[in-house]
């Protein structure tokens, strides 16, 4: 029983659910660059705590700024 009582956490709720007025745009690069690691890398929904629906508006958003150059595919500590 110990070990369950530890592992209990707090549900993350979605920011996009929360918040109605927050829309996910990808021209919008200072939002988008939160959910986007130090390497680069798309942070999971199960870090960031967005719900699946906003996630894949999320992936599209950051993928689609990637190749308008909007946003780097690689951070530049790696390159």
């Amino acid at each position: 029983m110990a070990k369950q009582d530890q592992q209990i956490r707090k549900h993350r709720v979605c920011r996009f659910c929360e918040n109605k007025e927050i829309s996910i745009d990808y021209k919008d690069e200072k939002r988008l660059v939160r959910f986007v690691s130090e390497q680069g890398k798309i942070i999971p929904k199960r870090i960031t705590g967005t719900c699946a629906r906003h996630q894949r508006q999320l992936v599209k958003a950051i993928k689609r700024a990637r190749h308008l150059a909007m946003l780097p595919f690689v951070s530049e500590t790696i390159r």
